[in-house]
């Protein structure tokens, strides 16, 4: 039986502690991501990308709804925190895109 918010969380998990291979196995080869800085289209590249940033998450709550997972977190980013919320669905028990949205202007 799926799991989406269990899936969600060990993909969490595996970035705050920089396992870079596990978090790749929960993602969808054709992976997309939507961000408010840009977008990335292949699990490949996402994990490059989360590979050299080094982000972590703070999770405050995390809600499900089928294969839908909602994350309100704290992205830190060296030493900028901001709130924001990740929007994760998943097909066929994997990470299938991330849609995540936050107020940029700390980081600029």
């Amino acid at each position: 039986m799926a799991q989406p918010g269990k899936t969600v969380k060990q993909f969490i998990t595996s970035l705050n502690e920089e396992d870079m291979a596990t978090a790749r196995t929960l993602l969808a080869p054709d992976f997309k991501f939507v961000g408010v800085l840009g977008s990335r289209d292949g699990a490949d590249v996402y994990m490059e990308d989360m590979g050299r940033m080094k982000m972590k998450y703070t999770v405050h709550k995390i809600f499900e709804d089928g294969d839908d997972v909602c994350v309100l977190c704290d992205y830190i980013m060296g030493d900028k925190t901001v709130f924001g919320c990740s929007w994760y669905q998943l097909k066929n028990e994997k990470i299938s895109s991330l849609r995540v949205v936050f107020d940029p202007r700390p980081l600029l």
